[in-house]
């Protein structure tokens, strides 16, 4: 299988987002903004490469929420960030992962949805659909040079 360099830039891309979306440092509307405005890949793929890396990001906290929960129950939460961050979830359900693209409260978000054992499809589902609004905003909001 031969790739070409819209593949490697729609590979680059969602490894990009998929970190960007987890707890290390990443810059994936940076890295969309350049490929739009080189318009070498159709905007539809860098939506779609963007939007399922940073989807699997988020389902990564979800599951290490998941996890956490293994070893220690919601009853026993200690940080005063993570109990804001549940009682968000719990206050607003799992539609309050539309927000999980946010900064800073997004992946607390995730996590704790995780945590609580919000179901895996439901979070998906509305990770999913909050971070694709993010980038197809972006994406709208940027001129390509039109190839």
């Amino acid at each position: 299988m031969d790739m070409t360099g819209e593949d490697y830039s729609l590979l680059g891309l969602f490894f990009s987002a998929f970190l960007s979306s987890t707890i290390l440092p990443g810059s994936s509307e940076v890295v969309l903004v350049a490929l739009a405005t080189q318009g070498h890949v159709p905007p539809w793929d860098l939506l779609v490469a963007a939007t399922a890396g940073n989807t699997l990001g988020g389902m990564s906290s979800w599951v290490v929420g998941w996890v956490i929960a293994l070893r220690y129950p919601l009853t026993e939460l200690s940080k005063e960030a993570h109990q804001r961050a549940v009682n968000r979830v719990r206050q607003w359900g799992s539609p309050i992962l539309l927000l999980s693209w946010v900064p800073i409260i997004g992946d607390p978000l995730c996590v704790a949805a995780g945590w609580m054992r919000i179901s895996w499809v439901r979070s998906v589902f509305y990770i999913g659909i909050g971070k694709a609004f993010r980038y197809w905003v972006l994406l709208a909001l940027v001129p390509s040079s039109g190839t």
